[in-house]
């Protein structure tokens, strides 16, 4: 078969994890990143960072740069006619492997270099010694090159009810509800899986932490351990506070040849997907499913001729327990089989958007590596409201890189309106629940989505801690409560 000259190829990955002690020998984001840039040309068999069309970052939060990529060309002496910067998402990396894949084989470019970094650890510690990084930054103006999405309405807001670690906790319970899964039983459930996890980033090194936890060091609340929102732990979170970054370079088939990149360092993506739920949590249909996730990952395979079962090494999101649950279920993967290649969010690291980056460059090491010859990434950003998926494989494609963004179908999907509190006085029933705790381990803050007779949503919370520290005892989930006007919960 001969291979189109269009083909999109990954032909280099780098990552770089920065564990500086101190503040004078810690660098900041851009430089981390240009060191992923010249490793993922070194591991594609390349002396130097060959000249790109575009550098592209996924946006980061340690630093407003104004334009990183213009940096990062600077000091790499190259001379893109493109840089570019992604909007917000964990979904990110894999959305930007999907354009490039598509514009590589549309021939608008030849090579690409997609980078992010985050040194939230390094930042930290400045604010500790309470000072301020003199790092640079740029006036330029970068190309937006991913579409934002708002994904909290005013309701939401006014309620503050905006952040992960208060929301997954809901999708959680829900889930451990429609399993019929006792408290206990469930946070067993869920630290066998976490312990899972922590044993496959102690072997990766890469991971910002390579310790393998117990299922009891998890789950068990300690003085390292506390609880953030019930049935969360500290571990059981996404470890944001890292140093680290990744960047991958794209090319077309006839653009590796050209550089002299080796045959056995090509990794094809054979088709990508993007997609999203109903954008707000309030219009959710269930807590404890993901139609987008399943819809979008139905069409990722079938787009590259494959099932589920022909994907060898899979990675998916793993922010939180909830999401890689969710993202099983709706790809229909057994949640005992290896489920990331890195070890997660928690134990390898959460750099913000970029983790998928970092994903991406191990499963094209391992295919590489003959762990298999297919392998599937489900990227999530939001409260698992964004995905993108992406399929990639040691094996030329028999056809044109593949795409679909199905987002017309998942809009159609049944969905709730939710109700204003006035509304929803009286009696409600509990769906989901989160219970948040303060520093000291104790309930500060109990958040409710309710559903009403009419099959509205309503949320409610109380800062009762007796009532707090019940709900992280007994099953909430399918309780009758009621809520006043404003939409405080009834003791």
């Amino acid at each position: 078969m001969t291979l189109d000259p269009r083909t999109p190829v990954l032909v280099g990955t780098g990552q770089f994890v920065q564990r500086a002690e101190g503040l004078d020998d810690a660098r900041d984001p851009v430089a981390l990143m240009v060191d992923a840039i010249r490793l993922a040309a070194q591991d594609a068999g390349l002396s130097s960072v060959p000249q790109p069309d575009s550098i592209r970052v996924v946006s980061l939060l340690s630093w407003k740069y104004g334009n990183p990529a213009q940096l990062i060309a600077d000091d790499l002496g190259l001379s893109p006619r493109e840089t570019g910067y992604s909007a917000m998402g964990g979904n990110t990396p894999q959305t930007l492997v999907n354009a490039a894949s598509r514009q590589i084989q549309n021939g608008e470019i030849d090579l690409v270099i997609l980078t992010g970094g985050e040194t939230t650890r390094t930042r930290a510690r400045y604010r500790k010694a309470g000072s301020e990084p003199n790092w640079r930054t740029h006036d330029s103006v970068p190309v937006l090159v991913s579409e934002d999405l708002q994904m909290n309405m005013q309701e939401e807001i006014d309620r503050k009810i905006v952040m992960p670690i208060q929301i997954y906790p809901m999708f959680e319970t829900a889930l451990r509800a429609q399993a019929g899964r006792s408290i206990d039983e469930h946070q067993k459930h869920i630290s066998e899986l976490w312990s899972r996890f922590s044993h496959v980033a102690a072997k990766n090194p890469y991971a910002w932490s390579q310790k393998a936890y117990t299922p009891e060091e998890i789950r068990t609340p300690s003085a390292n351990n506390r609880m953030i929102g019930f049935p969360y732990t500290k571990f059981m979170n996404s470890n944001n506070d890292v140093d680290m970054s990744a960047a991958l370079i794209l090319c077309s088939a006839e653009k590796a040849e050209a550089l002299g990149v080796p045959r056995d360092r090509w990794i094809f993506p054979h088709s990508g997907s993007d997609a999203h739920e109903h954008a707000f949590v309030s219009h959710r249909n269930h807590f404890y499913d993901t139609p987008a996730i399943e819809l979008a990952g139905r069409r990722v395979l079938e787009l590259a001729g494959l099932s589920i079962n022909d994907i060898d090494i899979v990675d998916l999101y793993s922010c939180f327990p909830a999401a890689v649950q969710l993202g099983a279920k709706s790809l229909g993967l057994d949640i005992n089989s290896q489920l990331t290649r890195t070890g997660g969010l928690p134990f390898a690291g959460g750099p913000w958007n970029n983790y998928v980056m970092h994903a991406i460059a191990t499963v094209a090491s391992e295919l590489r590596n003959g762990v298999g010859t297919t392998g599937l990434v489900w990227a999530n950003g939001g409260y698992t409201t964004k995905h993108a998926f992406g399929v990639y494989s040691t094996r030329p494609p028999t056809h044109d890189f593949q795409y679909d963004y199905p987002q017309s179908q998942i809009d159609a999907l049944p969905s709730r309106t939710l109700a204003p509190p006035a509304d929803a006085a009286g009696e409600a029933t509990v769906e989901a629940y989160s219970v948040m705790h303060d520093r000291d381990g104790n309930p500060e803050r109990s958040i409710l989505s309710c559903l009403l007779a009419d099959g509205r949503r309503a949320w409610a919370d109380t800062t009762d801690v007796a009532l707090g520290r019940d709900m992280c005892a007994n099953e909430w989930v399918g309780t009758k409560v009621r809520l006043d006007a404003s939409g405080t919960l009834l003791a």
